[in-house]
């Protein structure tokens, strides 16, 4: 105990704790500089506020962005109350009892075997789709939209962006350019009607802003831009030619309203591509200037009447261009003409390339499509095409068309398709060896089918005239006058086609 309380008193036990202090002191002394220092962070100081401290060109941009930002907010303002969201309900056929269709009948056999296929009654089907209201008339009001949201409903509901709700009617649909009108009536005088824009002055990079209800989250706005014009493809049978916008598109934006920065209605949203069915920056818009024609048919008439010219159009690449002797040239390429069509009384024939259309040139079968059924039954239009290496200009009077006339096969001359060997498509049909005139397809009911001829057939003579490519066919074709008969290959043995009689 003694020696302990020596060693407590001693100076070497003094200074060993004199230096454990400072150590201890040293460290709390640190600690509270370091606290100090780091509570100075520049979201709480004086200094990091003050507007003086951001440099010059940030403040600028900071300034312009906030003009932008106001932009948008008009377009938002101005634009919403014409968007309106619908939810539609439909009947759709349920298709036949599962329990009778193969491979069920494999273990539970129908006593009948299979004879009781009978379709199943409809179902109710209910859907979420947007409009934009484009119209009114009196306490009518009208709402363009897809018709593949509202063009099989049974029931209509409106619903407006301040959630006032109406009950409404399909006017009209035009399937061919994926468009339908629906109406309501109403007293109400507020009711907003959409600027409608022109789509043909849009520009690629221009700002697109598109409105909608997506999944149901209603009145959503969505940014982007312009990203292509004219782009061609879509759902089956849809004949326009669509915006590409990267704004967010995705189901229940259909039908919605594509504005421009002035708030401007240009595009009725209608499609997306995607793997997944959401949003990946590839949202397509049908061009307001393709739907104008229609609402006004629709609204007037309750339909939507196309121009007609008659005629089927061939797929072009390099190889098909330069065996009809029109190699580098640009337009719609006529591989059959119908029997008693405008075209054919006008002079349009088999194996033409039509170039321009009064002024405005044809680049593609889809605008031609398009251009012909924009003109008015009864309507004289000069078309120019290419036979060869010779250009004609011809007067055509369209007419309206019919889904009866353009059914019906048995009027289509020649009603094949006939392609070069190289074709890349012809290996695939004939295989790598064919060499000359391939048939590739013969449409079913038509006079080619008629005169036995069949895919992969090698054609060699049109009414005894030998034929090495395109243009040489088209000219013995259209040559050959009332009575026509092929001489083909078909597997290495040769053959006369029974003879057609044009009437």
């Amino acid at each position: 105990m003694m020696n302990f309380m020596k060693r407590m008193f001693s100076r070497e036990f003094f200074f060993a704790n004199l230096i454990l202090v400072g150590i201890l002191l040293g460290f709390a002394v640190a600690m509270a500089i370091f606290g100090l220092g780091s509570r100075k962070t520049p979201g709480f100081s004086a200094k990091a506020q003050s507007p003086a401290s951001v440099d010059t060109g940030v403040q600028e941009a900071i300034s312009y962005a906030e003009k932008v930002q106001g932009a948008f907010r008009y377009v938002a303002k101005e634009v919403l109350p014409s968007v309106v969201e619908l939810r539609v309900v439909s009947q759709v056929s349920s298709g036949s009892n599962p329990i009778e269709e193969w491979p069920w009948r494999f273990f539970f056999d129908s006593p009948e075997d299979g004879k009781n296929n009978t379709p199943r009654a409809p179902r109710t089907q209910r859907g979420l789709g947007s409009g934009v209201i484009v119209e009114r008339k009196g306490d009518t009001v009208y709402i363009l939209t897809n018709n593949h949201v509202a063009g099989d409903s049974t029931e209509i509901t409106v619903i407006l962006s301040d959630k006032r709700e109406y009950k409404a009617v399909l006017v009209g649909k035009d399937e061919r350019r994926d468009l339908a009108v629906v109406s309501f009536e109403t007293k109400d005088k507020d009711i907003v009607i959409a600027r409608l824009g022109d789509s043909d002055s849009l520009r690629v990079g221009d700002w697109a802003i598109a409105l909608g209800s997506p999944l149901g989250l209603q009145f959503s706005v969505t940014t982007g831009t312009i990203s292509a014009l004219q782009r061609s493809g879509g759902p089956e049978g849809n004949i326009s030619d669509f915006i590409q916008t990267d704004a967010a598109i995705n189901q229940g934006n259909s039908g919605g309203a594509l504005a421009n920065i002035r708030g401007e209605v240009v595009g009725i949203n209608t499609w997306i591509a995607s793997p997944t069915g959401g949003s990946i920056g590839l949202g397509f818009a049908v061009p307001i200037n393709n739907a104008k024609r229609a609402v006004r048919d629709l609204i007037d008439k309750k339909e939507v009447k196309y121009g007609w010219l008659g005629i089927k159009m061939g797929e072009t690449d390099s190889v098909v261009l330069k065996s009809l002797g029109v190699e580098g040239k640009k337009g719609a390429y006529v591989e059959s003409a119908y029997l008693g069509s405008p075209a054919e009384k006008g002079g349009i024939l088999p194996g033409d390339l039509i170039t321009k259309v009064d002024a405005r040139a044809v680049e593609s079968n889809e605008q031609l499509t398009r251009l012909v059924g924009d003109i008015p039954a009864g309507s004289k239009v000069e078309f120019t095409v290419l036979r060869g290496t010779v250009e004609r200009k011809l007067s055509v009077k369209i007419d309206e068309r019919n889904d009866k006339i353009v059914g019906d096969n048995s009027k289509l001359w020649p009603g094949l398709v006939v392609l070069p060997s190289d074709s890349p498509l012809v290996a695939s049909i004939a295989g790598e060896k064919a060499t000359g005139l391939i048939v590739a397809a013969v449409i079913q009911k038509s006079p080619a089918a008629g005169m036995a001829l069949a895919a992969r057939d090698k054609i060699v003579e049109v009414n005894g005239k030998k034929v090495s490519n395109l243009r040489d066919f088209y000219d013995a074709l259209n040559a050959s006058g009332s009575k026509i008969a092929f001489r083909y290959i078909r597997e290495d043995k040769e053959y006369e086609s029974p003879a057609y009689i044009k009437k």
